[in-house]
């Protein structure tokens, strides 16, 4: 093998020289397993309960809510305390929410409130340890296999997504007779992810992670303020932010999935699994292809052109009557989102000093994060209004009309060209601050 040859491969693995890493994109891998698989129980048992667009929309705004109480003490938390012991303890408790899910899917009722008040509190612990994970993962790896360890990471994210909402979907099937209680449907599932979540608790509390700046300063409205203030200053960091925010706001159409899945495609819950999965075998083929043959040059303008791809294909899925139409139509849909999600990763790390990453990553997982959830919300409310096909196709309409609003707004975004901190503040001409905050 040639010279050159090798070094590409010890490249593109550079991020796994780490054990930490290692250790916790396992973790990740098997909680996310979990979380994916629940999520089609969730929206199975309760559409089996209310047959309600409507309600399936106010699982995803449950999730939501707690991002927007949440959001600013929860990137103050991030920088202040042990990220890693944040992280602990806000999947914790998940855990106990889990086994609550296992407790409402074993004594069956027709009240779906109790499970809106658990994904509620899933939602708090991952208000809290969205910004905790993203500000953590720098840590964790050398400087030079940091964009490196991003791709990886939404790799092993992919993954997850494939094999879970799929699994989600055949466990659902199962049935298990005991000796008090039959197993069945919605409770295997539930059980599965307490496991995982079991597993990653074990695995993340073995890293350990280089130490990092923390800020001082007790809470207060300025310093939770700041990431906020950093992010609208910086107008790269805004661009590609509110790009991916209305994007997937209004393009999102994986929350009405049981619709189409049972009474446009015809397909059953097997079927719903199949079609969870199809926008994570997308991206998992590119961020492999980007972990290959990362981006080089002009990744605003790549940035935009997937977007505008995401929005388009859509449409296609909105206006499929064909199983197999739709499945291309979602893996052009992950695919897309991929690229999206890599660069702007990757802007957001780059251009953020590590004692902020905490406050401006959890403003990241508010406006991009939570609006996969929120998107949920906005979807079930739509289809309930307009029907489930006008709901989706109008959304990825409106996505694409946003793509090219944000390429004339932002010409920062659209200016950005390599994805290294010194070429991003050149296409940023307006530093958002000269010097951090604490």
């Amino acid at each position: 093998m040639a010279d050159g040859e090798k070094r590409a491969e010890l490249k593109a693995a550079g991020a796994f020289y780490s054990k930490d890493f290692v250790l916790y994109q396992v973790a990740r891998l098997l909680v996310i397993l979990g979380a994916e698989a629940q999520s089609v129980a969730v929206a199975w048992h309760v559409y089996q309960i209310t047959h309600s667009a409507l309600d399936l929309g106010y699982t995803g705004l449950a999730l939501f809510l707690p991002g927007i109480v949440f959001v600013l003490p929860a990137g103050h938390v991030a920088d202040r305390y042990d990220r890693k012991r944040v992280i602990l303890s806000c999947y914790t408790l998940q855990t106990i929410c889990s086994a609550m899910l296992l407790y409402l899917g074993l004594h069956a009722n027709d009240h779906i409130w109790p499970i809106y008040l658990v994904l509620f509190g899933i939602g708090t612990g991952r208000a809290f340890s969205g910004p905790a994970a993203s500000a953590l993962l720098p840590s964790l790896v050398a400087k030079e296999n940091f964009v490196n360890a991003i791709t990886w990471g939404a790799t092993i994210f992919q993954i997850a997504n494939i094999i879970g909402p799929a699994f989600g979907g055949l466990l659902f099937a199962l049935r298990f007779h005991g000796s008090l209680v039959q197993w069945t449907g919605a409770p295997v599932v539930y059980l599965f992810t307490l496991l995982m979540l079991c597993c990653f608790l074990v695995l993340v509390s073995m890293i350990h992670p280089r130490p990092v700046p923390q800020i001082q300063k007790a809470f207060s409205l300025r310093t939770m303020l700041v990431g906020l203030e950093y992010v609208w200053n910086s107008k790269l960091l805004l661009g590609s932010i509110s790009l991916d925010l209305f994007a997937v706001l209004l393009g999102g159409a994986v929350a009405l999935l049981p619709i189409f899945s049972q009474e446009i495609l015809h397909a059953g819950p097997r079927g719903l699994g199949l079609l969870r999965a199809m926008p994570s075998i997308g991206a998992l083929t590119v961020s492999i292809l980007l972990t290959i043959r990362p981006v080089q040059r002009s990744a605003g303008k790549i940035m935009l052109i997937c977007v505008a791809i995401f929005g388009a294909a859509t449409v296609v899925f909105g206006l499929s009557k064909s199983l197999w139409v739709s499945i291309v139509a979602l893996i052009l849909i992950g695919a897309s989102d991929m690229v999206s999600v890599v660069i702007r990763s990757s802007i957001l790390q780059l251009a953020t000093p590590p004692e902020m990453r905490g406050r401006v990553s959890a403003v990241n997982w508010l406006f991009v994060g939570a609006s996969n959830e929120f998107g949920e919300f906005e979807s079930g409310v739509t289809a309930q209004w307009w029907g489930a096909v006008r709901a989706v196709v109008i959304g990825g309409m409106a996505s694409l009309v946003v793509t090219g609003a944000s390429s004339i707004l932002f010409p920062q975004l659209r200016r950005a060209d390599k994805l290294t901190a010194e070429s991003l503040m050149e296409s940023n001409w307006e530093q958002a601050i000269a010097e951090p905050v604490d």
